[in-house]
């Protein structure tokens, strides 16, 4: 509820009401000043989507300006380009210190372990300082996640101010690492080779998140079901004989026993995919090309013609000559 309050001080600052946001979210203003009350994480998210367009700011009168509807996604668009993680992290830090100079954001590692620091340069208003510096690193940390589709799992979530009685929250937003109060500054700490990892997400992803982005700021990220996808394209992009679960899980910053454990849980497998892609070549190459069938076969990855016809028979019940020749006959007429 000490979020809630923060949203309500906000509009207090503006001389506005916060009922129709209240009412939005479904949270009884008599509860407001309760603080053994909780809210779901729907419920935060309706009202801070209320509170941030009927205010026109984003940043919910933290900050010495206001952040107008759309800034963050600004700094969403700003970083998406980026081929890798790091890099996509190091300019939401430098472009967010266009939208305002009252925090200034920092990534860097040292001894394998990554750091986004906050740092405080203006003081934040009275009751508004831990919702705004949990957002904005929620708010990062969501992004960062959503990036590279997945859950980036903190080390360590460090404060600078005492242990509050909701304390048991942050482990919520900030799993599964240590949470740290009474710290010399606000900061996020995770695996430092991630920041190597390729970016997972185009501009029309972008573009479909950011009509419902609050939920990476409110919630733990899930990772999406994207990787039998990823998996694909990769199988595709290259000579598939060369392609193995190693060289798949290390372009993909995986171990090997991730990656065939996320494919189970989209409910496929390595070998289907090798087999799916395989089909889909050799009957591309039979009617588009002249090619011998053992040419054929070794460009799909195959030991041998005879091991491709095989596998060929199973898959369309011909052989891949038949599948030719049935391909290139005229259609007769009626």
């Amino acid at each position: 509820m000490a979020f809630v309050q923060a949203v309500v001080q906000a509009y207090a600052r503006r001389g506005l009401s916060a009922e129709a946001a209240l009412q939005k979210a479904q949270i009884p203003p008599n509860l407001i000043d309760d603080a053994a009350q909780r809210i779901t994480a729907l419920q935060m998210e309706a009202l801070s989507d209320a509170a941030m367009r009927e205010l026109n700011d984003e940043s919910l009168g933290w900050f010495e300006r206001r952040l107008p509807w759309g800034s963050y996604g600004m700094l969403a668009r700003a970083s998406i380009s980026s081929p890798r993680l790091g890099l996509a992290l190091e300019r939401w830090c430098r472009h967010h210190g266009l939208l305002t100079d009252s925090i200034h954001l920092t990534l860097s590692t040292q001894d394998g372990v990554a750091t986004l620091a906050l740092q405080e340069s203006r003081p934040v208003p009275d009751g508004m300082r831990e919702f705004c510096l949990v957002s904005v690193l929620r708010n990062a940390h969501g992004f960062a996640s959503w990036l590279i589709n997945e859950p980036i799992a903190i080390r360590q979530a460090c404060f600078p101010y005492a242990r509050p009685a909701h304390a048991d929250v942050y482990e919520v937003l900030f799993p599964p690492g240590k949470i740290c109060f009474e710290a010399d500054t606000a900061c996020l700490q995770f695996d430092a080779r991630l920041l190597q990892a390729p970016l997972a997400r185009d501009e029309a992803a972008l573009q479909r998140m950011l009509q419902r982005a609050l939920p990476l700021q409110v919630r733990p990220y899930r990772r999406e079901r994207t990787l039998v996808q990823r998996v694909r394209q990769l199988l595709a992009s290259g000579t598939e004989g060369q392609q193995t679960a190693e060289t798949l899980s290390r372009q993909l910053h995986l171990s090997q026993r991730s990656l065939h454990r996320q494919l189970k849980e989209e409910g496929a497998s390595l070998q289907a995919l090798k087999d799916e892609i395989r089909r889909e070549r050799a009957i591309a190459l039979l009617l588009r090309t002249s090619r011998p069938i053992k040419r054929i076969a070794q460009a799909c990855g195959f030991l041998n013609d005879k091991s491709f016809i095989r596998a060929f028979r199973l898959w369309t019940g011909l052989s891949p000559s038949e599948f030719r020749n049935s391909a290139r006959q005229p259609a007769q007429q009626p």
